[in-house]
């Protein structure tokens, strides 16, 4: 099943998986997502499908257990070994022992192919269903939803992998959601009604006009649903927020022109209400929610790429604590702060959509953010957080991990030194001139110079001393305009430098007397 963003094939997989569920015949189901980076590799795929068909089937789930314990590098293999290590040959075996292989639960659903990373490893994934699972006789029917996007349209083509196997529901061309979307709403105002004791708090003229607004985008009804079930306000104060809104400019002929003038709306009111705090005073709660958002995928630089737990993200940016909860309580119904396989939390988008509004400026409008801001404000926090730290620098302890500092300000100081320049001379970041003269002038590089001593780690596993080299990298992009910023930079950039090769001349010397030289 193919369609667009929005066209409902996520909510269509629910219901399937639960339909199927109740009928005794789902065997698997596995729900990938983009901003879930638990969920948006092909990696856990093939191991999370065999583990449930296991847990329905006592000797299935032996079979499969005995094929890990031979080969337990077996998930560092390829997906077409996976799936035949994990999945086929334990059903062979059964089918070998006389099993009527018809008992076996046999619906195998996977939801957002389009949202693996990497188009290679999409069309892995739709080899190793085909090669495996299709072409060996099993009893498994297999239901993927996706986005038309290279892979999937590749292998449905004349010639490709899908084509004489598969049947293909194009949602986009062949169907129309509208009358489900009417369903959908009208089912869920009623039960705001029965909630709120008030059954006639909505109009069939409200759904219909909503649903007109959807342009069979399923994903409109459900956001907007999500949106006025908030429990906090009224929900017909709500619903007229999302009736009276009119998208920016005027433009006909947008495709996502109602879902995106609902995207500025809640995330309007978000801002309003968030600016409205007098402790948030001076703060852009755009810019601050497109750090998070940027953050999600990782910024594209840093040690091993820039990721950061919510909190810590909070603390880098000099906010409270807590404060991302704070960020995101009135945009409940696009976002979520999750907890992680570490039990960090992560901020998660619902819809790919929304990500693409923020990310697009014909979209987003006024709302619109572009990364050199993001970048350069994460920044500006980092240099704050090193300048603003409570240690006396003048007596640090001759360990990282004895720094006299809560175990989440240890983390996050250690995050702004080894980040910071890297951020700083990123050509994406539109450089604050006044605001790395000020972190100059305030003792930041000296305090970065007495930190990097008790840093190990970092000194050891740079490549190709990327770090010094972005230090120097800050000082030429200053040295025209701020020359004696740029010079005193450039002292502290030279001596880490001369520390790195040092460093690198020692332990080569140390080696070749291990080996004998």
């Amino acid at each position: 099943m193919t369609g667009a963003a929005g066209s409902g094939k996520s909510c269509l997989q629910q219901t399937t998986a639960e339909k199927c569920g109740k009928s005794g015949i789902l065997a698997a189901s596995y729900f990938i997502s983009s901003t879930d980076p638990t969920r948006n590799t092909v990696e856990p795929v093939i191991p999370t499908i065999a583990y449930q068909l296991g847990r329905d089937d006592l000797t299935l789930r032996q079979y499969i257990g005995a094929a890990i314990e031979r080969d337990p590098l077996v998930f560092d293999q390829s997906l077409v070994a996976q799936t035949t290590a994990l999945i086929v040959r334990p059903v062979e075996y059964l089918r070998g022992m006389g099993v009527d292989l018809s008992g076996l639960r046999y619906v195998i659903l996977i939801d957002g192919l389009d949202e693996v990373k990497g188009e290679d490893r999409q069309a892995e994934l739709l080899t190793a269903i085909r090669q495996c699972l299709l072409e060996n006789d099993l009893p498994f029917r297999i239901f993927i939803a996706s986005r038309p996007e290279w892979a999937i349209h590749t292998a449905l083509q004349p010639g490709g992998d899908l084509h004489d196997l598969a049947y293909h529901i194009q949602l986009s061309d062949k169907y129309d959601a509208r009358a489900d979307m009417h369903r959908y709403l009208l089912s869920r105002f009623r039960d705001i009604g029965l909630r709120i004791g008030n059954t006639q708090w909505f109009s069939k003229n409200d759904v219909e006009t909503l649903v007109r607004a959807g342009s069979g985008q399923f994903i409109y009804v459900a956001t907007v649903y999500k949106f006025i079930s908030e429990r906090r306000t009224a929900a017909r104060a709500r619903l007229d927020t999302v009736l009276t809104w009119k998208p920016c400019g005027g433009r006909a002929a947008r495709p996502f022109g109602a879902l995106d003038a609902l995207y500025h709306s809640i995330l309007s009111a978000a801002k309003e209400t968030y600016e409205a705090v007098d402790t948030h005073e001076g703060r852009d709660f755009l810019l601050l929610f497109r750090v998070c958002h940027v953050n999600i995928s990782g910024f594209p630089f840093g040690l091993y790429g820039a990721q950061y737990p919510a909190d810590h993200l909070s603390a880098l940016l000099c906010l409270e604590p807590q404060s991302e909860e704070t960020l995101v309580s009135d945009l409940r119904s696009l976002a979520a702060l999750e907890k992680d396989e570490r039990g960090n939390l992560r901020l998660r988008l619902y819809h790919k959509s929304f990500s693409d509004f923020l990310e697009e400026p014909s979209r987003a409008n006024d709302l619109f953010v572009p990364e050199s801001q993001i970048y350069m404000h994460l920044a500006k926090g980092m240099m704050q957080y090193i300048v603003e730290c409570p240690l006396d620098f003048d007596s640090l302890p001759a360990k990282w991990g004895l720094l006299p500092l809560p175990e989440l300000q240890r983390g996050c100081l250690r995050d702004a030194v080894e980040d910071l320049p890297l951020f700083l001379a990123s050509p994406t970041t539109a450089l604050d001139d006044d605001e790395v003269v000020g972190f100059t002038q305030n003792s930041g590089w000296q305090k970065v110079d007495k930190l990097l001593s008790l840093l190990k780690v970092l000194w050891s596993n740079l490549n190709q001393s990327i770090w010094p080299q972005s230090v120097h990298q800050v000082s030429d992009m200053l040295k025209d305009r701020k020359p004696e910023t740029a010079a005193a930079i450039k002292g502290f950039a030279t001596k880490w430098d001369n520390d790195f090769r040092r460093l690198k001349a020692q332990r080569e010397a140390q080696r070749k007397a291990q080996r004998g030289y």
